[in-house]
């Protein structure tokens, strides 16, 4: 049975498309570029063959081969016109440009050292098949890292929609996508065959003059509402007006600011080698729990000494 279709693919590369047309904002993605750069600077090996898998911008590509760990780079994306999205020495640190949609990725078995991607797997049908997909295509003792929104994400506006429509047009429609849960990314990764799959989440927390200043950001991110469920009638001014002013009411900040949270959960795994740490059998200890914890052990069903 396919997966079902939650984000329409082709109106996310026009929200995209628009973004850049209005002036892409970027600050996220330079922010988890340069966390990109730290966690793969801890770890001390070469990766002779890397993949950018859509990220939207340069600034990841540009952040890992700074560090010289990097030998060829692959960038792809699903626009064919995604070249607007490179400049500078950028663009001489990437050897081919792939123009291929996340969900059919164009890699043989065991032939990359190196798959990473930036706020782009959120908005694919199908996550679970994704990550099998990289994972097979990753070498053994290959290595996956990426960074995508989940979680809280928007948790404010969501919030604020949903009181205005309900209030103004008698229910809720679908405006701000669903996002990935942290507790189920690692069993996602286990699922897709990864050996010591590690997930944890930055909870990024950005302050805005008022919410229509959110709304032009988002717009500019290739952010707006790219959901197959959208309603697809124009969005009342008086919904929107009520939305705004509830989000200005609930999520301000005694200097009259508000809110905007966006969860990064971050995502590790790697293709399983040989030469991988590997749990012990059960049973298999040579050290009992008790003598570490110094207490005294007792069986099953029988009750402790008050």
């Amino acid at each position: 049975m396919p997966p079902p279709l939650i984000f329409d693919r082709s109106l996310l590369r026009a929200r995209r498309r628009r973004g850049l047309r209005l002036g892409a904002e970027t600050f996220l993605l330079d922010r988890v570029a340069e966390d990109f750069a730290d966690r793969l600077g801890a770890v001390v090996r070469r990766f002779d063959l890397a993949v950018d898998l859509g990220t939207p911008t340069a600034a990841v590509r540009a952040a890992l081969l700074r560090n010289g760990a990097i030998g060829t780079m692959i960038a792809l994306d699903p626009m064919i016109d995604a070249a607007q999205y490179l400049s500078g020495d950028h663009t001489a640190a990437v050897a081919l440009r792939i123009v291929a949609d996340e969900e059919a990725l164009p890699f043989a078995d065991n032939t990359l050292d190196l798959v990473v991607s930036a706020l782009s797997l959120q908005t694919v049908n199908d996550l679970p098949g994704v990550l099998v997909q990289i994972r097979r295509a990753l070498k053994p003792d290959g290595l996956f890292l990426a960074a995508l929104l989940g979680g809280d994400t928007l948790a404010e506006l969501r919030h604020s929609f949903a009181i205005a429509e309900s209030e103004l047009d008698g229910g809720v429609s679908p405006r701000v996508a669903p996002f990935p849960d942290l507790r189920d990314m690692g069993a996602l990764l286990q699922r897709a065959g990864f050996a010591l799959p590690v997930t944890d989440v930055d909870r990024v927390m950005v302050r805005y003059a008022t919410p229509f200043a959110l709304l032009h950001d988002l717009r500019r991110m290739g952010a707006a509402n790219p959901l197959v469920e959208r309603r697809r009638v124009p969005l009342r001014r008086a919904t929107l007006m009520r939305a705004m002013e509830v989000y200005a009411a609930r999520f301000a900040d005694p200097d009259g600011k508000v809110r905007a949270s966006f969860d990064i959960i971050w995502l590790s795994g790697w293709s399983p080698h040989e030469s991988q740490q590997q749990p012990l059998r059960p049973g298999s200890a040579k050290a009992r729990l008790a003598d570490a914890l110094g207490t005294t052990e007792i069986s099953a069903g029988e009750k402790p000494e008050r």
